[in-house]
């Protein structure tokens, strides 16, 4: 971290960056300016007291000059020392500012849908715990015993630690947290019953007999449910194809959850979509509206082709899991596996690592019949 001397002809000087940066003071230890992308600039205190680090925003570098800043500072500093509980200043912001702020920027790159269910985990499980405190002061202790309080409702804990982080993360690129002091690094999600379900072999040529019988009084439904399988495409990412976004043998899709991606099409998925006829923009439409097919529409479908293939506890999102499943399977690398999904964060295809485990667990019963058998 760079050490000056700061005065305010160097304030005035420094310059943003793409992300926040500090500068310490040459002249009084622990005082410090903080540059912000945005180009504000904040003067702080930062220094170690009975074991901890303590963080503490001076004021803002358009409201005082630098030798305001330091006698500030140094009373700060002093009264750290003494143990005195120093007053927050105003520039400080509130946990419930600053969780708006951090979803005001994420509102530009969150889908709508995400966006609405992350406003109501923080409105249901965050603010409850967090609002009214300075966000400086939120500490790991303190996401320890929330996240403890959460328990009984353990779905709801595990995906509001990643929005609580979000908002922890805007606190310091606003200068407001110290960088790298996420509270919420470390947490292990809660153990839940996985739902990851996947097809075996039988199951899954039970329901190509089925689909084989219900092609010709319901050929589109058909078709999307083998593109979901050998593909391994959301739902809605099918639903929504335009015959625009098919060339060259692969999908080009415009937006999915993570945004624009390239699906990898097997000579059988092509086989699928070349045998469609082409009715307009959308390769799934509605006939009068023209329109996209609606998820209902194909839910109602789906449920007639499980019962009749003995799969009744099987959704579509679960031939996705199918389709990563034999990618594993077949020796397929989790980052393969991967792109094939469409994940933007590799941690989310580790979760399908488990599957391995299922697999030699049932190579080592076949194994073991086997030779008891001999």
């Amino acid at each position: 971290m760079p050490r000056t001397s700061l005065t305010d002809a160097r304030v005035r000087a420094l310059r943003p960056r793409k992300s926040a940066y500090d500068v310490r003071d040459g002249k009084l230890r622990g005082f410090g300016l903080r540059v912000l992308p945005s180009g504000g600039k904040r003067f702080f205190v930062h220094c170690q007291h009975r074991g901890e680090r303590v963080w503490k925003i001076v004021g803002d570098a358009s409201a005082m000059d630098v030798r305001e800043a330091r006698s500030r500072a140094r009373g700060t500093l002093a009264a750290i020392r003494r143990g005195v509980e120093t007053p927050c200043d105003p520039d400080e912001a509130l946990f419930e500012a600053v969780a708006q702020a951090a979803f005001e920027r994420r509102g530009r790159v969150w889908k709508a849908r995400t966006l609405a269910v992350n406003r109501s985990y923080l409105r249901r499980q965050i603010l409850p715990h967090f609002a009214g405190r300075q966000v400086v002061e939120i500490d790991q202790k303190d996401v320890a015993n929330w996240f403890a309080s959460l328990c009984a409702t353990p779905v709801a804990a595990d995906r509001s630690m990643p929005v609580l982080s979000v908002i922890m993360r805007e606190a310091e690129a606003m200068g407001l947290r110290p960088e790298g002091s996420n509270p919420c690094r470390g947490f292990r999600r809660y153990r839940r019953k996985g739902r990851e379900r996947f097809l075996s072999d039988d199951e899954i040529r039970r329901l190509s007999a089925v689909l084989s019988a219900h092609e010709g009084r319901s050929p589109e439904q058909v078709a999307i449910v083998r593109l979901l399988l050998l593909t391994g495409c959301r739902k809605g990412e099918i639903l929504t194809l335009r015959w625009s976004d098919y060339r060259e043998g692969h999908l080009f899709l415009r937006d999915s959850k993570t945004g624009p991606r390239t699906v990898w099409l097997s000579e059988p998925a092509r086989n699928v979509l070349d045998a469609l006829k082409r009715k307009g923009r959308w390769v799934f439409p509605v006939r009068r509206s023209g329109n996209p097919r609606s998820k209902s529409w194909l839910d109602q479908c789906w449920w007639t082709f499980r019962v009749e293939a003995g799969l009744d506890d099987v959704r579509l999102h679960d031939l996705r899991h199918t389709h990563a499943s034999i990618a594993l399977r077949e020796g397929e690398t989790v980052l393969a596996i991967g792109r094939l999904l469409g994940h933007a964060d590799p941690e989310t295809t580790l979760k399908y690592t488990h599957l391995s485990d299922v697999m030699a667990m049932q190579a080592a019963e076949t194994v073991g019949a086997a030779l008891e058998g001999s």
